[in-house]
């Protein structure tokens, strides 16, 4: 019987290389440290690596690039979405569709992972998951800090999603001291000045700043002071960190900005084209 085929074309016992892209950005991450993580979905991680030869005795040295890293979280979400629905395996070309990208692009980022579909079959769901969440970090523990208790740090800390994904909320910090003692989401507000002491009491891994844009840049250097490497800012402001030092930038504001561009358009173009 003929071997059958990869989506990507090649054979079972043939391991396609992917394109050579530059990891750019000094924070572009590889495989995370670490084995003998707890599967996901009943499925065990442990035996899962070696098949896609991301075992501690022979670890892929290959860089992912910092694009699929960013498309690997939404893959994410759609793989959960068809083991919910008790899907078992998933073709490039419908998870293409519920990622908004092309195949090609699914089966390029997904080899990067040791992964390749079986042609006429696709991908197993479950083996993808543990892959991806395996990569991501997602099968461990990690503490977090927020910084900046408004009503913004009050919807972070009560949302639900980020202990499921493996972000456990750890402490909660405002410079106000009327707050200090509120209790939120069952964690009671400390005072910035704890900050280096959390850090090390909870050994927070991630600070989310939800502070006022002028308080932004002192908080981020209080993190980086007490030891945390990775930072989320929600404050709308621009802020700088060391090298060595992971920061992700979330601002509503721009989006919008951009979201009215484009409805600027709308508006104008049926205007000018009557003109």
């Amino acid at each position: 019987m003929q071997d059958p085929k990869r989506e990507d074309g090649s054979l079972p016992g043939r391991e396609a290389v992917p394109g050579r892209e530059a990891a750019s950005g000094r924070d572009a991450p590889a495989w995370p440290p670490g084995d003998g993580a707890p599967g996901v979905n009943g499925v065990s991680v442990d035996a899962v690596l070696p098949a896609a030869g991301l075992g501690s005795a022979g670890r892929n040295p290959r860089r992912i690039p910092e694009a699929t890293v960013a498309r690997l979280p939404v893959y994410l979400r759609s793989l959960l979405e068809m083991a919910d629905a008790h899907i078992v395996t998933i073709s490039s070309e419908r998870l293409a569709e519920m990622a908004g990208v092309n195949a090609a692009k699914v089966r390029k980022d997904l080899s990067y992972l040791g992964s390749y579909g079986t042609r006429g079959v696709g991908y197993d769901v479950q083996f993808l998951l543990v892959q991806i969440n395996r990569v991501l970090g997602l099968t461990q523990d990690w503490p977090v800090v927020i910084v900046g208790i408004g009503n913004l740090g009050h919807a972070l800390a009560n949302y639900k999603g980020f202990s499921a994904r493996g972000f456990r909320i750890a402490a909660l910090v405002d410079a106000d001291r009327s707050k200090v003692g509120e209790v939120v989401a069952g964690l009671p507000v400390r005072h910035l000045d704890e900050l280096p002491e959390i850090a090390t009491e909870q050994t927070i891994a991630i600070g989310i700043v939800a502070t006022p844009a002028g308080s932004a840049q002192e908080v981020a250097d209080l993190l980086v002071a007490a030891g945390v490497t990775s930072i989320l800012n929600f404050a709308p402001a621009v802020i700088s960190v060391p090298r060595g030092v992971s920061l992700r930038k979330v601002d509503l504001s721009i989006e919008l900005q951009i979201l009215s561009f484009y409805q600027q358009l709308r508006v104008v173009a049926p205007r000018v084209a009557e003109a």
